[in-house]
C-alpha cells in the first residue's frame, strides 16, 4: 500500500535540518501555492519562514491566519504585527482605516495604533490610544506597561495608583509573560518617583517570571566563546574558500544593548545613501547551511557547495535585506549578539564595515536589567547573569579587534555623545560615506524605531545619561561581583 507523501512543511523542516535553507524555502513556497487559503496551521509556517529569513513567505502565511474563520481581532492583530515588524506598517494602518468605526475602537487595535505612534515618535497620540484602550478595558497588563514606558511618573500619580490596584488581579490571572511585562512597567513607575527599593523588587519579580520561562545557561555560553576564540583565527579563516561577494549593502553596528547602537543607527539612517536599519537578523538565516555556525560547520558547508559557497551566503543575506527594505540604498544591521558570528561575517562579506559600540558596563547593565526586551534575552534577567554575559562579550570583542582591527571601528558611547562633531565623521568615513549636515541632527529623522531606545533617539544627542548607574550602585552588587571580580 502506497504511503502518503510527507507534508511539504515537514519536508521543509527536514531540508532545514540538512542545512539546505534554499530547499526549505522552496518547499514552503510550494506549500503556500497548493495549500488552503486560511487556517491556524499557517501560523507555524509563518514562524518557520521567518526563521529562515523568508519574509515574504512569512507574511503570506500570516495573512492566511488572519483570514481564518471566524475572523477575530487576535488573528488580525497577529497579521498586522507581522506587517509592522517587516516594515509594512502602512498596509496594516490602511486595513485598520477601512474597518467600521466601532471595530477601530477595539482595545487591542487601539493598543496596536499606540505602539505604531510611539515607534514614530508621536508620544501624544500613543498615550491617547493607550488611554482609550484602558478606558474600554482596564484589565490589559500589556497596555499599562506600554503607557508606563512613554510617560514620566510623579509622586501621587493616579496611573501608578491604578496599576497598584490592578497588580493582584494581573498576577493571579495573566499569562506569565504578560504579568512580567506589567511588573516591568510598574517598576519603571516607581523608579521614576525615586522609590528604588520598590522598583528593583518589582524588576526582580518580573525577571524571575521570565527566568522560569527561559533560563540562561552561562556555562554553555562560556564554552561557545572558548570554541570561537580557539578556532576563528586569521590563519583558520584563510583556509576557507574566498567569498565572491565584492560589495555589501550592510553597515554593521555591533555592541551590547543600550550601548548606543540605536543612536549610531539613527545617525547613519539620516544619511542620504542609507535607506533604513534595525535588528534585521538576516545573517543567522543566511548561515544556516553551516549547521552550527562553527568553523567545522563552515568547512563542511563549503565541501558540499563548491561554487562560491560564501558568495551564496552573502547573496541570501542581501536577499533578506531586499525583502525587508527594498533594493536600493545601504542598510544598517544592528542585530543583537552578532559578535558570535563576526568571523563568518567578515569572511562572507569582506567589504562590509563594522562599528562596535562600547559603553560603561555599569550604565549598560542597569539599562539592560530595567528593559523588557521583547525578543529572548535571558541573560538580562539578573544582574549576575548580565555580568557573566558581559565578560564573555568582552572576550569576543578583544579577540575580534586583536585579529581583525582593520575591519572594525571601535566607538565609545561616552566619546560619541561628548564630541559628536569628531566621532560622527569618523563613523561615516568607516562606512565610506561623505559627511552631510542632517546626520548631526539624527533625532529629526522621520522613521519608525522599534527598540527600547525609541524615546532617547528622538532627543538631541546628549551626555546626560553618562553615569546613570551612579545612584543605583547598592542594587548592582551581584553585577559587580560577576563582572569585575
Amino acid at each position: 500500500m502506497a504511503t502518503s507523501p510527507k507534508p511539504l512543511t515537514l519536508q521543509a523542516i527536514d531540508a532545514l535540518q540538512a542545512g539546505d535553507r534554499r530547499e526549505a524555502a522552496r518547499l514552503i513556497e510550494a506549500d503556500l501555492r497548493s495549500g488552503p487559503p486560511s487556517g491556524e496551521r499557517w501560523r507555524s509556517v509563518a514562524k518557520l519562514a521567518a526563521h529562515i529569513g523568508e519574509i515574504e513567505l512569512s507574511i503570506a502565511a500570516s495573512q492566511r491566519v488572519a483570514r481564518t474563520a471566524p475572523l477575530t481581532p487576535e488573528r488580525l492583530l497577529y497579521y498586522w504585527g507581522e506587517l509592522a515588524t517587516y516594515g509594512r506598517t502602512q498596509i496594516a494602518l490602511d486595513e485598520i482605516a477601512r474597518l467600521p468605526a466601532g471595530a477601530q475602537n477595539h482595545p487591542g487595535i487601539l493598543h496596536f495604533l499606540g505602539t505604531i505612534a510611539g515607534q514614530r515618535g508621536d508620544f501624544v497620540k500613543a498615550e491617547d490610544c493607550y488611554r482609550r484602550a484602558l478606558a474600554a478595558s482596564p484589565m490589559l497588563p500589556q497596555t499599562w506597561f506600554a503607557l508606563a514606558m512613554i510617560r514620566k511618573f510623579e509622586a501621587g500619580d493616579a496611573d501608578l495608583a491604578a496599576m497598584e490596584r490592578h497588580r493582584p488581579a494581573f498576577l493571579a490571572s495573566a499569562d506569565p509573560e504578560l504579568a512580567a511585562r506589567f511588573l516591568y512597567g510598574l517598576a519603571k513607575a516607581h523608579y521614576d518617583i525615586g522609590d528604588h527599593d520598590r522598583a528593583f523588587a518589582l524588576y526582580a519579580e518580573g525577571a524571575e517570571k521570565r527566568r522560569r520561562i527561559e533560563g540562561f545557561d552561562a556555562a554553555a555560553l562560556t564554552a561557545q566563546v572558548d570554541q570561537i576564540i580557539a578556532t576563528f583565527t586569521p590563519e583558520a579563516l584563510a583556509t576557507l574558500i574566498p567569498s565572491g561577494a565584492r560589495e555589501s549593502r550592510a553597515l554593521f553596528v555591533n555592541g551590547l544593548p543600550r550601548s548606543g547602537t540605536t543612536l549610531v543607527e539613527q545617525i547613519l539612517v539620516s544619511h542620504s545613501r542609507v535607506t533604513e536599519g534595525g535588528e534585521v537578523n538576516a545573517l543567522h538565516p543566511a548561515l544556516i547551511p553551516t549547521g552550527d555556525y562553527t568553523l567545522d560547520g563552515a568547512r563542511r558547508y563549503q565541501a558540499r557547495v563548491t561554487d562560491d559557497p560564501w558568495g551564496a551566503v552573502a547573496q541570501d543575506y542581501h536577499r533578506t535585506l531586499g525583502m525587508w527594505f527594498g533594493g536600493e540604498g545601504l542598510i544598517v544591521d544592528k542585530t543583537l549578539t552578532q559578535s558570535r558570528l563576526i568571523g563568518l561575517l567578515l569572511h562572507a562579506l569582506p567589504s562590509a564595515p563594522i562599528i562596535w559600540m562600547r559603553r560603561d558596563p555599569e550604565d549598560t547593565a542597569l539599562s539592560s536589567f530595567r528593559s523588557y526586551f521583547t525578543t529572548g534575552v535571558p541573560w538580562s534577567w539578573s544582574f549576575a547573569d548580565i555580568g557573566h554575559f558581559y565578560r564573555e562579550e568582552d572576550r569576543l570583542f578583544a579577540h575580534w579587534t586583536q585579529h581583525f582591527g582593520d575591519r572594525i571601528l571601535t566607538v565609545r558611547y561616552e566619546d560619541l555623545v561628548r564630541a559628536p562633531e569628531q566621532w560622527i565623521p569618523n563613523i561615516l568615513a568607516r562606512c565610506g560615506l561623505a559627511d552631510e549636515p542632517q546626520v548631526h541632527q539624527p533625532h529629526t529623522a522621520k522613521r519608525d524605531v522599534r527598540t527600547a531606545s525609541v524615546q532617547q533617539v528622538r532627543a538631541p544627542i546628549s551626555a546626560d545619561r553618562i553615569g546613570s548607574a551612579g545612584a543605583i550602585k547598592p542594587y548592582m552588587d551581584a553585577f559587580r561581583a560577576a563582572y569585575f571580580d
